[in-house]
């Protein structure tokens, strides 16, 4: 199965913030983190559906899945043979709070 990859603006942002702050310290550490990353999301294009449902880990519905990247957690929605990234976040970040407009 081959589906569609739609990456959110707001992700974006988030991807290159990782860059850029991890840029600080390692800019190589960076490339190799950000590369990992896209891979993760390419992959999702083949499997859409390997993500955990949202809702199993907070006990509410929610429409997002999430795949982890190492330290980063990509949150996306499946539907309609297209794959919808919507956050890239550290895995320390509160989440939950930055989902929160938008989870059912």
């Amino acid at each position: 199965m081959d589906v569609t990859i739609k990456i959110n603006p707001v992700a974006v942002g988030d991807l290159k913030n990782i860059q850029n702050y991890i840029s600080e310290e390692s800019v190589e550490f960076a490339a190799k983190t950000v590369k990992g990353i896209i891979e993760k999301i390419e992959k999702l294009s083949l499997f859409p559906e390997m993500g955990i449902l949202l809702k199993y880990r907070i006990g509410i519905k929610s429409k997002y899945r999430y795949v982890i990247c190492g330290s980063y957690i990509i949150f996306y929605i499946y539907q309609d043979d297209i794959v919808y990234v919507q956050r890239i976040l550290h895995g320390k970040r509160n989440y939950m709070e930055l989902l929160n407009e938008h989870l059912s």
